[in-house]
């Protein structure tokens, strides 16, 4: 059921709206975040034109300086709130358009490799390292499974996963950041610690896997 709130200021009522801006990241009433890939989708695809125009008369070098300064850096902005929404679709799409361009392939070439060679991160394994690096850096807000029930068992060094059935829970950052840390081969977790080292070991091991979707990452081997 939805409740439309009359709000008012200075004796004057507040329009609704369905989404608002803050600090360049689009939010809506729904948290579907299509309206922030919308606007995405359209810097993205001003990015992918000039790399195209760049294409014929740049070194390979030069065009992955230009997707970092174009490409890169717009897709990551606030990827950790947006990066499982279901409308990202679009962005991997571009992205991968993008990452042709840049190799001169056409549309119906497999991007995995391209991925691995270009060591180009993919917009999940993207979102993955923005989540994780958040967790890392305040996981001393984070229980472990040992200090939340102190039984000896394989996972006590895992974080702890609080418990919540609700889907628009589960989707929250911090929920999905636990459980994705907590499936981190262990040689990575143990070195959560030393941000440094756990960043440069976490994009290796993502650069060498490719994810595609959170289901490839939540049951890799």
């Amino acid at each position: 059921m939805t409740t439309n709130l009359e709000i008012g200021f200075n004796n004057k009522f507040i329009n609704n709206s369905s989404y608002t801006k803050f600090l360049g990241v689009t939010i809506d009433n729904t948290l579907s975040w299509k309206n922030h890939i919308d606007l995405l989708v359209k810097k993205l695809c001003t990015a992918c034109y000039i790399l195209r125009k760049a294409k014929t008369y740049m070194s390979a070098s030069s065009l992955k300086m230009i997707y970092y300064a174009f490409f890169h850096s717009a897709m990551s902005y606030g990827i950790m709130f947006w990066g499982n929404s279901s409308h990202s679709s679009m962005i991997f799409r571009l992205q991968k358009k993008a990452i042709r361009i840049m190799e001169g392939c056409g549309n119906r070439v497999s991007c995995r490799n391209l991925f691995k060679k270009l060591e180009i991160l993919t917009l999940m394994s993207q979102y993955i390292l923005s989540l994780l690096m958040f967790v890392v850096q305040n996981k001393k807000y984070f229980l472990t499974n040992d200090e939340s029930h102190n039984i000896d068992t394989r996972q006590r060094n895992d974080l702890h996963l609080p418990q919540g059935n609700l889907t628009i829970y589960q989707r929250r950052a911090q929920y999905l950041g636990i459980k994705i840390f907590n499936n981190l081969p262990l040689e990575i977790k143990i070195v959560a610690d030393n941000k440094k080292k756990f960043k440069r070991e976490l994009k290796k091991f993502l650069c060498n896997h490719t994810f595609y979707t959170m289901e490839g990452y939540l049951t890799h081997s």
